[in-house]
């Protein structure tokens, strides 16, 4: 693999502001950056030069589905995207991660395989309370729950003994709980609405069930101490319960996604199952404001929440969105999706760095060495021309299904290298990626 000891861009993003310099690189960090262009260095000309995406919302799904997607697939369509470091989630995989003997088939499983650093989470499922601290110490960056059914058996959810159990496990052993916030309730009527009417899949899943659910999360902060961050937020009327818990102190973070961002409900067809996620994409109103809370800080950051599977779960064929497996591939196209938007709505690339480098390396733990470009920070990094534009083409998706909402649409942004360590992603060389972890660590840097 190709290792750059200097990179020059008359665009590289340092602290918010564009400069003309050169990115010098020793034992796979910055070491320095200097103003202009070095002799040697490797010239990008205009390209973009910023640090490396961080998302910590993957579904790879291996071992045990990998027919769904895998690491070599998923991490190369990351490398593709622009996204150095991802966190694997504790499902769809089998078995699910909620032990340490199963956090050590999944890195066995990855070993060689990985084009980017990649990093685990847990899983909180009833009973395994005693089971978070051998997991902690085997290297998860923390644990996630799921509050309604997670669309797999091997992995239920936890009713509220069980969530502050586990609460209490992590806050011992000093990491996050992630929650899937959703608590089952009352639905919206759909009379007479199809199984492929998407207004149908939207009521079935109302808001009120986030926002019962981010309540429940506050509550346990406020009982256990433990820092707790709510994944995938659809439900901009959650923002008012968050924003009031980080007013009194709490240790309380969220995430939303780019379908939520992007897309809206008004938008997606009868039958287009590809669309299908939990929580579902809401209104356009709804999605205005999640933009908003993003502004304000009220969420933290953005993250893929890529939750592939195969074709023929996602019932293409009958376009029946009750029996369709409800995730969004997406892990490649997030910086040119919420690039395409942001940019619409005024933000800049700064924005774009806090919200899908700086924030989500914090939430991992890892922001002492990943989400910035700056010495001392891992040479992590992504080139791009976001002015450019391009329509999304099945055969350009390194995704092992190339089943995605966002096929066929014109997104901005072209990425033309990816660097991990000082070495440069290739598709013709082997993968250099290392796992992360409070013990491994120390191989992130061989």
């Amino acid at each position: 693999m190709t290792h750059d000891p200097s990179i020059h861009s008359r665009r590289v993003l340092v602290d918010g502001a564009f400069v003309d310099a050169t990115v010098c690189v020793r034992d796979g960090r910055i070491d320095r950056i200097e103003p202009g262009s070095s002799r040697g260095s490797l010239d990008l000309g205009d390209a973009v030069l910023m640090p490396g995406l961080v998302d910590t919302h993957v579904h790879v799904n291996e071992p045990g589905r990998t027919h769904w997607e895998g690491f070599r697939t998923a991490t190369r369509a990351a490398a593709a995207g622009g996204i150095t470091s991802l966190v694997d989630m504790p499902l769809n995989c089998i078995p699910v991660t909620t032990s340490a003997a199963a956090l050590q088939q999944k890195l066995d499983a990855a070993e060689g395989q990985l084009h980017v650093d990649c990093g685990f989470w847990g899983g909180v499922v009833p009973g395994n309370a005693d089971a978070l601290g051998p997991l902690a110490e085997a290297g998860v960056l923390g644990a996630k729950a799921f509050l309604v059914h997670s669309g797999i058996d091997d992995f239920p959810d936890v009713g509220r003994a069980d969530l502050i159990a586990g609460m209490r496990a992590l806050a011992a052993a000093g990491l996050p709980m992630l929650v899937h916030a959703e608590l089952a309730g009352a639905e919206e009527p759909t009379e007479g609405l199809s199984p492929r009417s998407y207004r149908r899949y939207l009521a079935s899943r109302p808001r009120h069930w986030e926002d019962r659910a981010v309540e429940l999360v506050v509550q346990g902060v406020e009982e256990t101490g433990c820092a707790a961050h709510i994944v995938h937020l659809s439900s901009a009327s959650s923002l008012p319960i968050l924003a009031a818990a980080r007013a009194r102190g709490l240790p309380i973070t969220a995430e939303t996604c780019p379908h939520y961002l992007c897309l809206h409900a008004d938008e997606v067809p009868d039958g287009a199952t590809e669309f299908k996620c939990a929580p579902p994409i809401r209104d356009a109103a709804n999605r205005d404001a999640l933009w908003q809370g993003l502004a304000d800080g009220i969420i933290d950051g953005v993250v893929s929440d890529h939750s592939p599977c195969t074709p023929e779960l996602k019932q293409l064929d009958t376009g029946d969105f009750g029996e369709a497996w409800g995730g969004i591939a997406s892990l490649q196209l997030g910086l040119r999706s919420i690039w395409t938007e942001a940019s619409e709505r005024g933000f800049g690339l700064p924005e774009l760095v806090r919200w899908m480098c700086e924030r989500p390396a914090v939430l991992a733990g890892l922001g002492d060495r990943k989400g910035r470009l700056a010495p001392g920070f891992d040479a992590d990094l992504v080139a791009w021309f976001p002015e450019d534009s391009f329509v999304v083409q099945p055969e350009s998706l390194h995704h092992r299904h190339k089943v995605s909402p966002w096929i066929g649409r014109r997104l901005r942004g072209r990425v033309v290298g990816t660097w991990l360590r000082g070495h440069r992603i290739a598709d013709e060389e082997g993968p250099c990626g290392a796992p992360l972890g409070q013990p491994l660590l120390g191989r992130c840097h061989e």
